[in-house]
């Protein structure tokens, strides 16, 4: 297998189990906006392409939306998220245990999410992922998102690495498509929220569980 000199990897998903969290604020935005409430695999559905789209999706299968209601039941989520990140989330089992593996062999390590970049960084503190990371990149307004390239480029250019010696690591066709977009070798972790087949991925390319993660670096 190639060796890479550098990792770089989604957070929801990929890292960290963090659907419940990001579903019980969608449900209290919801309440507060007089909709239904969603289930959990919903939600997982929903998740990948950003918080913006999560909430118009979240409208569109409650009855709808428009500028206004999207607005303030995307400012409702943020605020419920943002008072409860880690009420119940926590990385999946072996995570920790690979990051210190990787770190300890001096491999730069960073985070491309599109997660918005405040709570991004807010989350991998509070669950004490921050030290193991150069760079936590998340999503800003103005900014591309994924699957655009610009972000995953970005933060590889920020740790001082080459995109063709990068590993990018995620559960997604999000993440997927952006690390073809960037020229950038992948691996899917195939225990997230994977809600698209990726039919053309080889199996050497994909790992379910990180105790047997199928990365190797040089």
């Amino acid at each position: 297998m190639t060796p890479f000199s550098a990792l770089v990897f989604d957070l929801d998903g990929t890292l960290i189990h963090s659907a419940p969290d990001i579903h019980a604020a969608a449900n209290v935005a919801l309440q507060k906006m007089g909709r239904q409430t969603l289930d959990l695999p919903t939600i997982i559905s929903f998740i990948g392409n950003g918080i913006g789209v999560l909430t118009e999706h979240c409208l569109n299968a409650t009855g709808g939306s428009d500028p206004e209601t999207y607005e303030t039941t995307l400012a409702h989520l943020l605020e419920a998220y943002q008072r409860d990140m880690t009420t119940l989330t926590h990385p999946y089992e072996g995570v920790i245990a690979a990051l210190e593996a990787f770190q300890a062999r001096g491999i730069p390590m960073g985070i491309c999410t599109n997660k918005p970049d405040q709570p991004a960084q807010d989350l991998c503190a509070a669950l004490d992922l921050t030290g193991y990371f150069e760079v936590i990149a998340g999503a800003q307004d103005g900014q591309p998102r994924k699957p655009d390239a610009a972000p995953l480029l970005a933060c590889i250019e920020r740790m001082g690495a080459a995109p063709e010696t990068t590993l990018y690591v995620g559960d997604s066709k999000v993440d997927h498509d952006t690390a073809q977009n960037a020229g950038v070798p992948f691996r899917l972790f195939g225990g997230g929220y994977l809600n698209h087949p990726l039919p053309d991925l080889a199996p050497s390319d994909r790992f379910e569980r990180w105790v047997e993660h199928g990365i190797t670096t040089g």
